[in-house]
């Protein structure tokens, strides 16, 4: 049986100090997580504790609601994201012994990734500064579907050595890509000839103690006191939603608030590593731009409240899970959730607040007044906005003044001739009169670019000038595009329908951002783009919808 966590205070600091926080602070704990104290529904399990002394620790709801099983401080969650600063800190040890470095091009280790045009660095992956393409999203468009299809390591590797291109120049912006941390777990066995589950079982987990984690390649592997995970339907029941992939690296690690909290022990009384790793896993890149990054190695470094944090959240099929640091307060906060509809980031926030009285809420600033704009000067900003990554922005009407959004949203509060203030938000709108509108956000250098472009109309639209079989190489998939009333209907072999509908010319968007492209006129295919991949190629094969 896993031992009690109570039992590892010993391994810390005196347990006298627990005795100095009253019982009505974890009161105050238990009162946030009330929500999470069905018997008939799942939960979470929360761990508190302060400079290694634990202060609180508790389970709420059911870890299996077939078997009616408890959460308890021994549940065994399936960690998410998470899971990432363990890959990050193998593949340092691998470092510091020399086998590998952080600044060698992937593709030493990887020859089967293609040569991009671009280096590509073990570091990049680490910081999400590849520009590689998401797996998720890669695979996601490449199937259609998601939830029903096991995922492998080598299904990663297959598609992402299709690729012809990246999202963008290395080192140039920060995107999440779990791609860099799958792609870090293979690199892990190739160096060490070793699994990344043998590795970090043999040189993390046993010196640290951690008796209950492991690292699931086979998600058909038993593990004993795992919370089963759920997510409510539209029926208003639970139902069973668990991950279904054997890749890990950028997720799949099975641990218990205990065990985590022996690993963040591990960053103030160093057991493995050394403090120059533990260091680097918490500073911030360097973009080409000169900005810095929040995320380190595994790790973000983004306060909570005003009050600095280095933390990792995550989230995978119906798990929801949080691992926070408050260094200026040696606080350190475990959430992990068994129900897809769980905050554990607001859950963490409520379990740290009464051991933080001195922290109310972050002090607020003066925001520069309005001035008077003439109204036809405003409204002459509306439109649709794009941004490089291909996001979107709405910028609507509303009576006299302007909000974002297409029909409701933070308002534009004008502070000079064409700037205004996001309310609500601690963002800037600058509009320039070619077009172009800047984002600017606080301490940050460079502002977000946007484009704008002159919204269509779905009557505006020749439909069937869209209509046909496309194929893309980079995802070794063939969708069919047909019309509908609204706009148009994507489908693979596999997927349900996945309507788009006109944004602006040649372009729309839904579930994907779907940008066509023309040859002398004529449509001949399509570039998707989702948020964490930009612009894969479809090619049109037939100008008539056929079977995938």
């Amino acid at each position: 049986m896993p031992r009690p966590l109570l039992a590892f205070v010993a391994l810390l600091l005196p347990a006298s100090l627990t005795a100095q926080h009253p019982d009505s602070l974890r009161a105050a704990i238990d009162r946030a997580f009330a929500p999470w104290t069905a018997a008939e529904g799942p939960g979470c399990a929360v761990a508190v504790a302060r400079d290694g002394a634990l202060l609180h620790a508790k389970g709420y709801g059911m870890a299996n609601l077939e078997t009616v099983t408890p959460i308890t401080p021994s549940s065994v969650f399936h960690l998410a994201s998470v899971s990432k600063q363990f890959t990050a800190f193998a593949i340092l040890l691998l470092e510091k012994e020399g086998r590998l470095s952080l600044d060698e091009d992937i593709r030493k280790h990887l020859p089967e990734i293609p040569d991009l045009g671009h280096r590509i660095t073990i570091r990049h992956l680490l910081h999400h500064t590849s520009g590689l393409r998401d797996q998720w999203d890669l695979l996601i468009m490449a199937r259609g579907r998601f939830e029903e299809n096991r995922i492998t390591t080598p299904d990663v590797l297959e598609i992402v050595s299709r690729q012809k291109a990246l999202n963008f120049t290395p080192g140039a912006e920060y995107l999440y890509s779990n791609t860099g941390y799958t792609l870090a777990a293979e690199i892990v066995r190739r160096v060490s000839g070793k699994s990344l589950r043998d590795f970090s079982a043999e040189r993390i987990f046993r010196p640290l103690g951690m008796t209950e984690t492991q690292w699931q390649d086979d998600y058909t592997r038993v593990v004993r006191n795992r919370a089963a995970a759920y997510a409510r339907q539209r029926d208003g029941a639970w139902h069973v939603s668990l991950p279904n992939y054997d890749t890990y690296g950028a997720t799949s690690l099975f641990s218990t608030v205990g065990d985590l909290l022996r690993w963040q022990r591990n960053f103030d009384s160093v057991v493995v590593g050394d403090r120059a790793i533990l260091d680097a896993m918490r500073r911030r890149p360097v973009l080409a731009n000169g900005d810095t990054s929040d995320y380190g190695l595994g790790l973000s470094m983004n306060p909570m409240r005003g009050v600095p944090m280095i933390a990792h959240g995550g989230a995978d099929a119906g798990y929801r899970t949080m691992l926070a640091r408050l260094p200026e307060q040696k606080l350190d906060v475990v959430v992990l959730c068994n129900a897809a509809s769980a905050n554990p980031g607001e859950l963490a926030l409520a379990a740290a607040r009464p051991f933080l009285p001195q922290v109310t809420q972050a002090a607020a600033t003066t925001p520069t007044p309005p001035v008077t704009v003439a109204v036809a000067e405003m409204l002459r900003h509306a439109g649709v906005y794009r941004s490089h990554t291909g996001s979107l922005l709405f910028v609507s009407v509303r009576g006299d003044s302007l909000f974002i959004g297409r029909t409701s949203g933070p308002t534009l509060v004008p502070i000079g001739p064409r700037r205004f203030r996001v309310t609500g938000q601690p963002d800037e709108a600058e509009f320039l009169t070619d077009g172009t509108m800047l984002q600017h956000f606080p301490g940050r250098r460079a502002p977000a670019r946007w484009t704008r472009h002159e919204p269509v109309r779905r009557s505006d639209v020749v439909l069937t000038d869209y209509a046909g079989t496309y194929h893309s190489e980079e995802l070794g998939a063939t969708y069919t595009v047909t019309p509908n009333d609204s706009g148009l209907v994507l489908r693979t072999r596999w997927s349900n329908e996945m309507p788009i509908t006109p944004v602006y010319r040649d372009t729309f968007g839904g579930r994907y951002l779907v940008d066509f492209t023309r040859a002398n006129g004529t449509v001949d295919g399509f570039l998707v783009s989702s948020g964490r991949v930009r612009k894969v190629r479809f090619t049109r094969v037939a100008a008539s919808p056929q079977r995938p």
